[in-house]
């Protein structure tokens, strides 16, 4: 019909119609990786009241789907665009099981003592930093990574024991200023792990000591074995020419990151008071 002359409209307009009834069903869709829905009122204001920081977290908790973990439920749901029934209110989908991007929050201050002297007996190794006496370095922050323990694992005292050699960089450091500073990251975890948390991922707690280092005396140089041996049995068999001796930490500053944003201060008082508990 549209091919006629006279009063029907020409093959041109007639096309451009054909064209306009095939993509009026689209409108209001917006595309995103060649996928397609609706985009409705609602979903504008439950994108908007998720804009906060506060509110951020909790669209990243309910994350069933891939895409639950980027949009609100209700961007996604079927038929969600259309209105609902009168005299019925829209139900609510239940909310998904945790997925990957469901984490803990940040915790109330009085449970971080103990985080921390979790962290410090569950570690196996630390990272110690010191300030550098080689002559090429001089004053600059050198760092190493070490085996560390702060007891049997029935004994956690909270003070990290090091069996260390005097060719080792790091004790050359401390014999002329033993000022130190230790990291100990929850990588070895089972949080990190579990949720697929990268762990330099500021939700991956990490404890960081600073005091001084010091020579274990002669009457804990039994505990200090206990302490290192029963973590590290494979240290028994290590070469003697190397003059192995122990060394532990005698903290003054304790740091616990948890969290994005800033670092807790914890005192010494609340931290050789409280037990270990997981993080």
């Amino acid at each position: 019909m549209c091919g006629r002359r006279g009063r029907q409209p020409g093959p041109r307009l007639c096309w451009l119609l054909c064209c306009s009834a095939l993509l009026s069903p689209a409108t209001g869709y917006v595309i995103v990786s060649s996928v397609s829905w609706a985009v409705t009122n609602e979903v504008d204001e439950e994108l908007d009241s998720a804009s906060t920081e506060e509110a951020l977290p909790a669209l990243l908790e309910d994350s069933g789907s891939i895409w639950q973990r980027s949009f609100p439920a209700s961007a996604h749901e079927e038929e969600s665009h259309l209105p609902p029934p009168e005299g019925t209110a829209r139900a609510r989908p239940p909310p998904a099981p945790p997925g990957m991007f469901s984490y803990r929050r940040e915790g109330s201050a009085r449970l971080r003592p103990g985080t921390a002297r979790f962290l410090a007996h569950a570690s196996a190794w630390g990272c110690l930093a010191t300030v550098s006496a080689h002559e090429k370095i001089p004053g600059l922050p050198f760092g190493n990574c070490l085996p560390v323990s702060d007891g049997p694992l029935n004994n956690s005292t909270g003070v990290p024991f090091f069996y260390v050699t005097p060719k080792d960089l790091l004790v050359a450091d401390l014999m002329k200023n033993p000022t130190a500073s230790l990291l100990l990251p929850e990588s070895e975890g089972e949080f990190c792990r579990k949720n697929i948390v990268d762990p330099e991922d500021p939700r991956c707690a990490r404890l960081t000591l600073t005091g001084q280092m010091v020579t274990v005396s002669p009457e804990e140089v039994e505990f200090a074995k206990q302490a290192m041996f029963s973590r590290h049995p494979v240290m028994r068999k290590w070469p003697r020419q190397y003059e192995w001796f122990f060394m532990k930490m005698k903290i003054e500053h304790i740091w616990l990151q948890k969290w994005y944003g800033g670092v807790a201060d914890i005192s010494r008082e609340e931290y050789f008071k409280a037990a270990p508990r997981k993080a």
